[in-house]
């Protein structure tokens, strides 16, 4: 058990998140779901905000309860590096990206980027952490780590 404690704790924490991020695009649309959405620039917003919502909380559970955590964790993983992408490299590179707009911050380059990601990366590392645990299973009979090759 004391040596499974830092994968649990970690699974916690990253099913927590995600599953709680999932719950509030549903509670509060206005912020978090389709409105913010449509402001970040992603398209069809009103499609793509419940789909997201619906990915983390079942993600997030899957996670915490270790059901398929590495499948969870890859989706996961999909959802944060596009949160990255849309919300976060606008800060990184100063300027719009595409069709992601530009919050406005007294400071923008690497370090503004790196303060604003601090938790999408956290979350990024911990599903890394996850899937390596876990392995995918869907379609596979043993984890991708146990592979005859390996």
């Amino acid at each position: 058990m004391r040596r499974d404690l830092p994968m649990i704790l970690i699974r916690a924490i990253v099913g927590f998140v995600f599953l709680v991020e999932g719950i509030l695009k549903f509670i509060h649309p206005d912020e978090l779901g389709a409105a913010r959405f449509e402001h970040i620039g992603l398209p069809f917003p009103h499609l793509l905000a419940p789909f997201v919502g619906g990915v983390e909380i079942v993600g997030g559970a899957a996670i915490m309860f270790n059901i398929f955590a590495g499948d969870a964790a890859l989706l996961l993983m999909i959802v944060i590096v596009t949160a990255l992408i849309s919300t976060k490299a606008p800060i990184l590179f100063g300027r719009q990206l595409g069709p992601f707009t530009l919050i406005k911050l007294p400071h923008y380059g690497l370090l503004s980027f790196l303060h604003e990601a601090r938790l999408d990366l956290s979350m990024l590392v911990g599903a890394v952490a996850v899937l390596i645990d876990s392995g995918v299973r869907v379609g596979r009979r043993r984890p991708w780590y146990q592979s005859r090759g390996l």
